[in-house]
């Protein structure tokens, strides 16, 4: 199914010029038990990846539902498999988000990591895609997020990285949708600063590779070199770069980030920072909101 032409315009519109961030809701079952950890949840809570998804679709569906989580500044919403196919609030997750909030949705695709080679984890395989992406798009999802990471400045690696995103990217915006670009660096990487310059130039090489009217949007590691991102933001393929907090404090990613104004946030673990099951709705709420705050104010800089 190819997406509603007049709501994917108007979510193209929002994310193009709107103000905010891009809160990542995206943790898959490899990360997911950590990040119910952090939310007050230890795995001796549940009993089986199915109360153990059930968990963290409660966890999703209360920030979603939570007054701050807002498109005054949220301008989108990454989802896992699990939770587009979820309900929140009595509706489809993606309709709650858009028809609901007026918070774009997107997908995360990919489907896990290859062990690493030439300093870099490739994605793996990701059969099935296509159907998915048509799911997607008749479920309101306006983009995908697919992430592969860079340990070290390697060249050979690097380029591996970028082209097959970009070819990752070409099968999602044939389906119609705008893919999110994800080639992660680790912000623990003693080569971090040159492995961004390398990324930087394999993407501007891709990105002139692109038909006009290919759009897409890339996630990257906050870079150590304020602006370094610029050229890419200004691309006329790009639609919009986001940053991800990469295991920085939320504090620190939101300082990070409001030294290069064209990225915008798309945290997970920084938006969540300090969340717990046992707060009562009020100190979630205000939990809550405090991280958006910041993360809007770093996003709007």
């Amino acid at each position: 199914m190819a997406p509603n032409p007049e709501i994917f315009a108007a979510q193209k519109a929002r994310m193009s010029t709107g103000q905010g961030f891009i809160a990542a809701l995206d943790q898959s079952g490899g990360s997911t038990p950590k990040a119910l950890r952090l939310y007050g949840v230890d795995e001796d809570a549940y009993d089986g990846e199915d109360a153990m998804f059930a968990e963290i679709h409660e966890m999703r569906s209360r920030i979603i539902t939570a007054a701050p989580f807002s498109s005054d500044k949220v301008l989108g919403a990454i989802l896992f498999e699990k939770t587009m196919r979820g309900v929140v609030d009595g509706k489809p997750t993606a309709e709650t988000l858009w028809s609901g909030l007026g918070i774009v949705p997107f997908l995360k695709i990919d489907k896990g990591l290859e062990d690493k080679a030439d300093g870099v984890q490739l994605m793996k395989p990701m059969p099935g895609l296509d159907a998915l992406l048509q799911e997607a798009a008749g479920l309101m999802i306006f983009g995908t997020k697919e992430r592969s990471v860079i340990h070290e400045a390697n060249a050979d690696g690097i380029e591996a990285i970028v082209a097959q995103q970009f070819e990752v990217a070409r099968q999602v915006l044939a389906a119609g949708l705008v893919p999110i670009l994800e080639p992660e660096i680790d912000i623990h990487s003693p080569t971090k600063e040159a492995a961004e310059d390398m990324l930087l130039a394999a993407i501007l090489r891709h990105l002139d590779t692109l038909e006009e009217g290919q759009e897409i949007m890339l996630k990257l590691t906050i870079p150590t070199k304020p602006g370094l991102y610029d050229p890419a933001a200004d691309h006329p393929r790009v639609l919009r770069v986001v940053a991800l907090s990469g295991g920085y404090s939320t504090d620190e990613a939101c300082a990070r980030l409001a030294e290069s104004p064209k990225m915008i946030a798309s945290f997970s673990r920084a938006l969540t920072e300090g969340l717990s099951k046992q707060q009562t709705e009020a100190e979630f709420t205000a939990a809550l909101g405090s991280n958006i705050d910041k993360i809007y104010k770093a996003s709007a800089a």
